[in-house]
């Protein structure tokens, strides 16, 4: 009876679809622009009233929280498959390359992921626990000889940041321009520098002059 009281009632069908279309809505605008867009730009694009949003999001940090939830969950998995892997080494580059691409895929999870969101307890918790995991990577890929023994993974947390800051001429071009920036990171991280070609780049929105 007790737990029959305390539990959360479910929400009106009208209230859920709101709820939906603004987590939705969220997620397309975030990922385009990133979170520095007003959660009243959210709400125009979700068809609700600010204040219908505010009731279920009082918080942008909610609201980003709940909205990147599964990417975050994603990012835990990409660390697990690297430490997984045989070879730490290997397992290293594949975290380099596959969290490259979900970054440069939505540049609104980047921030979030950057982002510091004490009230949004669940996902700084899981973030925490990705960047555990990919201290415990960093130190057996040391352990083998080929990953640099001064990397730490502030490095790798700026290289993130660098790559959130592609700026290309379409997604598609960002993420082929990601593609090749991981292989130039994972150069860097490297003790002995694969003399493979780089991935192809796609066109940047800024083109220099040749």
């Amino acid at each position: 009876m007790g737990d029959h009281l305390t539990r959360t009632p479910p929400l009106r069908s009208d209230a859920r679809d709101n709820r939906d279309r603004i987590l939705s809505a969220a997620r397309e605008v975030f990922a385009a622009e990133g979170l520095d867009v007003p959660l009243r730009e959210v709400a125009r694009r979700a068809g609700v009233a600010p204040a219908t949003l505010y009731r279920h999001f009082p918080t942008k940090e909610a609201l980003a929280g709940e909205a990147f939830a599964d990417q975050l969950t994603v990012c835990r998995e990409i660390v697990a498959e690297g430490l997984a892997a045989a070879d730490p080494w290997q397992g290293f580059r594949l975290v380099i390359e596959k969290l490259f691409d979900v970054h440069a895929r939505d540049r609104g999870f980047t921030a979030a992921f950057l982002s510091k969101f004490p009230r949004a307890v669940d996902f700084t918790t899981t973030r925490d626990t990705a960047i555990a995991g990919l201290a415990e990577l960093a130190r057996r890929a040391k352990a083998t000889g080929r990953l640099r023994a001064d990397f730490v993974v502030d490095d790798l947390v700026l290289v993130i940041m660098a790559n959130g800051g592609i700026h290309a001429a379409s997604p598609a071009a960002r993420v082929a321009a990601s593609r090749r920036f991981a292989a130039l990171a994972i150069q860097a991280f490297s003790t002995t520098p694969s003399p493979d070609p780089l991935p192809r780049g796609g066109r940047l929105a800024l083109q220099l002059r040749r």
